[in-house]
């Protein structure tokens, strides 16, 4: 059983105030870091905010992290040297993209080759996907250099999925919150306590930062941030498969699938129906449809309501809930392959569902925000 005193101690709150006061010293400091570390290109395809901002707010989640398990890995021998071990593999494609949030000039051509390398690091020190649930599949993985081929492409595509779903304050920080609250439950559920400490780790780490990052979008979570949370979620669901053979494979699956499923659909989209290429730029993810054409459009309907700075974030709570869709459904299903199967459909339909009607202008009446919506016009 878990120790009393990690439920009956200051331990979440002491990691939240340490990334919130990282994050506090990002932004007191912008003055002299700002023109380096700011977003202040706001003609991109897929910009939404209004002023430079500075966007190395990972550092404060690293930060949070970090000092959570100093504290907690001297209570749990596994946890000792597992928090370290996931920290030197997330290090290449952390520090890739914090050469992005500063430079702007590392191409995600490099920083997916970064995460590449990091899944292989930690597959090499930890071990990798070695069974998906299905006989045939598991026969071929036990093969390790197709287990590690496998493991890049998983981990690594997770990893790089997170970032495509950073462009609202408050989504991916909470996403992440909410996916790595789910793998907290669930190992503690199958009492694997050194990975419920490291997801709650991170869970609280991540609320210190969203602190500053919703609702007003001081700083960024940045390629750096989105990176390393993408990784270690992907990591921690991948060693909760591997260490507890309860947990289905769909349920490392099911936990990273609205980023997973968003990355696949914006592929599809891009090449087949637009015909451009894949990495290409656009604003066409559905958070970016949802802020316009539901949130925005509420504000602009007329010229007399100017658009609130608030906009921006109100958007994302819209996209907490099409990922608690998937996500409250494999949390409680976790050793069920037919009901987490079930839930990815589910999601898929609903996230489709939604896509089509936004894209089309045909976005539902009754998800307008009541502030002024469907009335508005009517005055």
């Amino acid at each position: 059983m878990i120790s009393p005193h990690l439920w009956g101690s200051f331990t979440w709150l002491y990691i939240c105030i340490v990334a919130f006061t990282v994050g506090g010293l990002i932004v007191a400091s912008e003055r002299w870091h700002g023109s380096f570390t700011g977003d202040s290109d706001m003609s991109k395809p897929q910009a939404s905010h209004s002023r430079p901002t500075p966007r190395v707010g990972g550092l404060a989640v690293l930060a949070g992290t970090l000092a959570g398990l100093l504290v907690l890995g001297p209570s749990n021998m596994t946890l000792t040297w597992l928090w370290p071990v996931l920290f030197i593999a997330a290090m290449p494609v952390f520090v890739a993209g914090l050469l992005e949030d500063i430079t702007k000039d590392v191409g995600s051509g490099k920083r997916l080759m970064a995460a590449f390398l990091s899944a292989a690091i930690a597959w090499w020190l930890l071990g990798g996907v070695s069974r998906v649930g299905l006989g045939w599949a598991d026969w071929i993985l036990s093969f390790w250099p197709i287990s590690l081929f496998f493991t890049m492409i998983a981990v690594g595509g997770c990893t790089h999925a997170l970032n495509i779903v950073d462009g609202m304050n408050g989504l991916a920080g909470m996403i992440a919150t909410l996916m790595a609250i789910s793998l907290a439950l669930v190992a503690l559920q199958v009492q694997d306590i050194p990975i419920f400490l490291i997801a709650a780790a991170l869970a609280s780490a991540t609320l210190g930062f969203l602190v500053w990052n919703f609702p007003f979008g001081r700083v960024f979570l940045g390629d750096g941030g989105a990176y390393f949370l993408g990784f270690m979620l992907a990591e921690l669901a991948v060693q909760l498969v591997v260490r507890n053979p309860s947990v289905s494979p769909f349920y490392a699956l099911a936990v990273l699938f609205y980023p997973v499923f968003e990355t696949l659909f914006s592929i599809w989209r891009r090449r087949f129906k637009r015909g451009v290429p894949v990495d290409q730029p656009d604003a066409l993810h559905l958070h970016q449809l949802v802020f316009r054409r539901l949130v925005r459009v509420t504000f602009s309907r007329d010229g007399r309501h100017a658009v609130p700075a608030l906009c921006n974030a109100m958007a994302s709570p819209y996209l907490w809930v099409l990922a608690l869709i998937g996500l409250v459904p494999a949390t409680i299903f976790w050793d069920n392959a037919w009901a987490l199967c079930a839930s990815l459909v589910v999601f898929v339909w609903v996230y489709i569902w939604l896509y089509s009607r936004l894209v089309s202008w045909r976005g539902p009446s009754w998800l307008l925000l009541p502030s002024l919506g469907r009335h508005s016009h009517r005055k």
